[in-house]
């Protein structure tokens, strides 16, 4: 286990060592009230789209199944009738220019692995830049009338219309406490003022607001070599294997496995690793079964016997009214100060 992942088990587990770090914490969490109040106040600047923009991100490190809620957003306003666009940073990448529009065969060294892993998902526009609001200008001159803001919640120089933030049910918010003394970006209050909170699985931790229950379902098994998809049952590989997951929570990828029958060795590495040839060591003739996040970066060099579990998000009908509601409300506003 890295140092990084002992301090976020840590974390959640409120381990006394962490103790000392208190102090900075507080500092953190008062830093990050002021940004805010700035922000708020107009001191510093906001840019806004002329479009909707629903923010999906979350107050913690470590992983808490934002993606899959991206991607099932991205679906969703597709089958109402929007052309949505994913906007996002890009962590872990490094492109030639920005902003980069990323499309399902765009090298993930230029996009990073998360929005490599949606665009090949969803199908819709993906544009990875540092500067969220230049990508967005780009989403929009490719079509798109509504602009979903990957992991945005943080980046206030962006305008939102709804914010969204999706917290682990089973690790909830850890020790309560801020970087770094504990996993939390923003202090527990923010979650009173953003307008859905997601709760991912069941919810293990009093979280003291109400949140809108999510799964994370297995759905098939995917060859890497070549795509092709195969049922969850009867599994298409022999046991046992070599698991590996190099996201934010990977246990919760192990106990997925577990669920469906799959045993052997399991291997969590850091959230976005590099990967090259020299990462599959471990491996002897065993199958390798990995995560959709993690598939992108290594069609090229995985072992031949190599498995993605795909997953998808989903979330209960009085959520999807309450949003269609919303996006309803924002662009009948819309059209009329038009």
């Amino acid at each position: 286990m890295s140092l990084s992942q002992r301090w976020l088990k840590a974390a959640y587990e409120g381990s006394a060592w962490l103790t000392p770090l208190y102090p900075l914490g507080f500092l953190y969490r008062y830093l990050m009230r002021r940004r805010a109040a700035l922000y708020r106040h107009g001191d510093k600047p906001t840019w806004r789209a002329p479009v909707p923009v629903i923010v999906v991100g979350n107050i913690t490190l470590g992983g808490t199944g934002k993606s899959p809620l991206v991607a099932w957003l991205s679906r969703w306003l597709k089958m109402q009738g929007f052309s949505p666009g994913i906007v996002t940073r890009g962590y872990g990448g490094k492109a030639p220019v920005y902003p980069l529009l990323v499309t399902p065969s765009t090298d993930p060294r230029h996009s990073g692995d998360e929005p490599l892993m949606l665009a090949q998902q969803t199908g819709v526009p993906v544009v990875a830049d540092p500067q969220r609001s230049r990508g967005a200008d780009m989403l929009m001159r490719q079509g798109c009338d509504v602009l979903i803001s990957d992991d945005g919640l943080q980046h206030l120089a962006m305008g939102r219309d709804i914010e969204l933030v999706v917290v682990d049910g089973a690790r909830g918010l850890g020790n309560r406490r801020c970087l770094p003394a504990g996993p939390l970006r923003e202090a527990p209050a923010r979650l009173a003022s953003v307008d859905a909170v997601i709760i991912n699985g069941t919810p293990q931790r009093p979280l003291g607001i109400e949140g809108v229950p999510m799964t994370l379902v297995p759905t098939r098994w995917r060859y890497l070599k070549t795509g092709q998809e195969w049922p969850l049952q009867p599994l298409p590989f022999s046991l046992p294997v070599d698991a590996m997951a190099g996201i934010g929570n990977p246990q919760r990828f192990f106990d997925t496995l577990r669920s469906l029958g799959v045993s052997g060795a399991m291997h969590p590495l850091n959230d976005h690793q590099p990967f090259d040839a020299s990462t599959f060591q471990f491996v002897s003739k065993r199958p390798v079964i990995m995560t959709a996040k993690d598939a992108v970066k290594c069609q090229a060099f995985a072992p031949p016997d190599s498995w993605v579990l795909d997953v998808e998000a989903q979330l209960p009908h009085a959520f999807e009214d309450w949003l269609l509601n919303k996006l309803s409300d924002l662009t009948q506003r819309g059209s009329t100060d038009g």
